[in-house]
């Protein structure tokens, strides 16, 4: 039966993983290590890091609807590109090691970091509604990939297929990311739990964290706005890197 301090632990973890995942990303380079260092093998860690994804998202899909930031229809078509991607990643996750995966995101986080930075060409902003682009189908579909594998910082990658394929505002980027992993969650949460490798109760305190911190967030991003977002996905997306690549 784990310790008291362990809830604790997984809840201060989760508060501030559930912030840093809704403004930008990259809160499960926290909560996995945390997991394992608690105990939990990889693939537990893996799955059982869902129950608090799952959680958080709900709370922070309700406090976007709550500051009237909504289009479910379209995020649920976005969802739908994703999900048969995240699923089959979670059945790959259970099997294989994710060792490459790390390596191949630490640079594909520096990528993000370094577009968000470049002006747009033809200066156009962004909208909330965005623009059409069939790229980003197949674009959710491999996301969604990672996003069932690993988790650990598919809200960047989301966050780049939205706002550079279809120009949309950061504050509308960030609803559709938390409700399309919110819609993806479930289903891969399934494979993991079926397969013995959820923790429900390390979960459920993780959970409890990140739904706090999920809620804040959300309402701290539409009151800040766009510029407020990309800073701090900027200095988060950077630490990550530089945490994937080992250079602390």
């Amino acid at each position: 039966m784990p310790e008291l301090a362990h809830f604790l632990i997984l809840f201060g973890v989760g508060l501030l993983a559930g912030t840093i995942n809704v403004m930008a990303g990259g809160g499960s380079t926290l909560t996995l290590p945390t997991l394992i260092f608690l105990g939990l093998d990889a693939a537990t860690a893996n799955g059982t890091n869902r129950v608090a994804i799952a959680l958080q998202n709900i709370f922070a899909t309700l406090s976007f609807r709550q500051e009237k930031v909504s289009r479910f229809r379209q995020s649920l078509t976005f969802a739908l590109w994703a999900m048969p991607g995240a699923i089959a990643g979670a059945i790959v996750a259970v099997r294989i090691s994710d060792a490459w995966f790390q390596r191949i995101l630490g640079i594909v986080m520096i990528v993000i970091v370094i577009s968000m930075m470049l002006p747009r060409r033809g200066g156009k902003e962004t909208t909330p509604e965005g623009i059409k682009s069939w790229w980003v189908y197949p674009a959710l579909f491999g996301i969604g990939f990672y996003g069932g594998f690993i988790q650990m910082g598919v809200g960047f990658l989301f966050m780049a297929a939205f706002y550079h394929l279809l120009r949309m505002n950061l504050v509308f980027v960030n609803m559709h990311k938390v409700v399309v992993i919110l819609l993806y969650t479930g289903p891969t949460l399934l494979v993991f739990a079926l397969s013995g490798n959820v923790d429900w109760a390390l979960g459920l305190s993780l959970a409890a964290g990140n739904a706090l911190g999920a809620w804040w967030a959300a309402k701290l991003a539409v009151r800040k706005g766009e510029k407020f977002i990309r800073y701090v996905l900027i200095v988060a997306v950077l630490i990550m890197a530089a945490k994937i690549l080992g250079v602390f």
